[in-house]
């Protein structure tokens, strides 16, 4: 039977005409891709059922990939084609890896690459060429006034439910409307923004910097207005985001929470116990608000949109965090509609009431 040969490209185009967030490349399995949440296998046709079937990477000359199973060898040669060099030593050292590429009229895609049981491993998930409006993500009508202000502002989540998009429309809105020096610190730089109103530096961790915690420390000496830190990844790196928040600078980052309480309390939680009375009087201080987002269906089930849960650190709200008394801020959120403030459960109920969620 005659090899019917594809493309990384076409399997990347075929992920985005099934509109799926994720690519997954396994050793060992087809290609499968993760669609409106569910993982499902990648829609090119029988010839991926085939055990003929082979794919070529992006770039040429590459080596071809067998696709069923596809092999740990074949995989390897795939992936590493796809990273500049210090991804590659990486890789090679640690097994592991966070890198972005870029496919013309398909956009970018951020990567991770990794070994499992059966060999190689990635995940790649597209990115959009451009960035957002905050209005096009439905976003809560507070959030342009919150980014007027100086402090920390989180935005959290779910792993895949829109944190990166959400943190990439905030910059867009900056840099559409205000003259400022932002500084963003990604592992991978996901969407790649182009200076307008504002001077903007994309420095990506692993390329340009050691560590998240490295960056942000230089960055305090860059003379920064925004700091956007991609993700608040270990105590170090909270502790600085805390001091550039508290130093007259905007900092925006993303946490792996679920509410605006567990985000109090997991940025408190990281600290010993000799420190967290301390730590707690400087979030009441420095913190500006939490979105948190959930991804949800439409209507019509062709697609997902996210739904926000919103706190405001008003007086209240700040008293609470230095108190301690995080379990009493959900009914503080719930009567502060005022303030801009919504629960996750009003915020469903609003997607809801609009149209946009089933």
């Amino acid at each position: 039977m005659p090899h019917t040969t594809l493309t990384l490209n076409e399997l990347l185009t075929q992920a985005v005409r099934q509109h799926a967030s994720d690519l997954h490349l396994s050793a060992g399995l087809p290609p499968m891709a993760r669609v409106l949440g569910a993982l499902v296998p990648l829609g090119c046709g029988a010839a991926l059922a085939d055990s003929a079937t082979t794919v070529q990477p992006h770039t040429s000359p590459s080596p071809r990939i067998r696709t069923a199973p596809l092999t740990h060898e074949a995989l390897h040669a795939l992936l590493t084609p796809l990273m500049d060099a210090p991804a590659q030593a990486r890789f090679a050292q640690g097994y592991e890896v966070d890198f972005a590429f870029a496919v013309p009229e398909l956009g970018r895609f951020r990567a991770n690459a990794f070994m499992q049981q059966h060999g190689c491993g990635a995940v790649m998930r597209h990115i959009p060429s451009d960035a957002p409006t905050l209005a096009a993500l439905h976003t809560p009508r507070v959030l342009p006034d919150l980014l007027k202000q100086v402090g920390l502002l989180l935005v959290t989540g779910p792993t895949g439910s829109g944190k990166s998009t959400t943190l990439a429309a905030m910059v867009q809105h900056l840099n559409t409307s205000t003259q400022q020096h932002l500084v963003t610190l990604e592992d991978p730089i996901e969407f790649v923004h182009t200076s307008d109103q504002c001077l903007i530096t994309q420095r990506e961790i692993g390329t340009h910097s050691h560590s998240f915690a490295h960056a942000l420390r230089a960055a305090l000496r860059e003379d920064p207005d925004v700091i956007l830190v991609g993700e608040l990844r270990d105590l170090e790196t909270i502790r600085l985001a805390l001091t550039a928040a508290e130093t007259g600078h905007l900092v925006l980052a993303s946490l792996h929470t679920r509410s605006a309480a567990a985000t109090v309390e997991r940025m408190v939680d990281v600290f010993d116990a000799h420190e967290k009375a301390l730590v707690r009087t400087q979030l009441s201080d420095a913190l500006v608000g939490v979105v948190s987002q959930t991804l949800c269906p439409t209507p019509t089930k062709d697609g997902r949109v996210a739904v926000f849960e919103t706190l405001v650190a008003t007086p209240a709200i700040r008293h609470l965090i230095r108190e301690g008394k995080t379990a009493q801020m959900q009914s503080t959120q719930q009567t502060g509609a005022a303030y801009g403030m919504q629960s996750m459960a009003q915020a469903l109920q609003d997607a809801r009431h609009q149209g946009l969620i089933s």
